[in-house]
């Protein structure tokens, strides 16, 4: 029970912070992929801002609702 209510936490901050993690990951992709163009690989484009903060935004929701319904069927057999 402990660990559903982990994933849970984790997904109510995923969905509180998914602007800021997004904005994180992309400009970490964005250097990476820079670096690798430089060295002669081509690689598309990072996401959109707006397309990662949407999935951020989506994997939290996804998160939550999985673990609510997980907990609900823990506590009504």
């Amino acid at each position: 029970m402990a660990l559903e209510v982990t994933r849970l936490l984790f997904g109510l901050l995923l969905l509180a912070f998914h602007r800021q993690v997004a904005d994180f990951v992309l400009e970490q992709d964005r250097l990476l992929i820079v670096m690798f163009r430089r060295r002669g690989l081509t690689l598309p484009s990072a996401l959109s801002t707006e397309t990662a903060r949407n999935v951020y935004f989506g994997l939290g929701l996804l998160v939550v609702a999985i673990e609510a319904l997980r907990i609900w069927t823990l506590l009504n057999p």
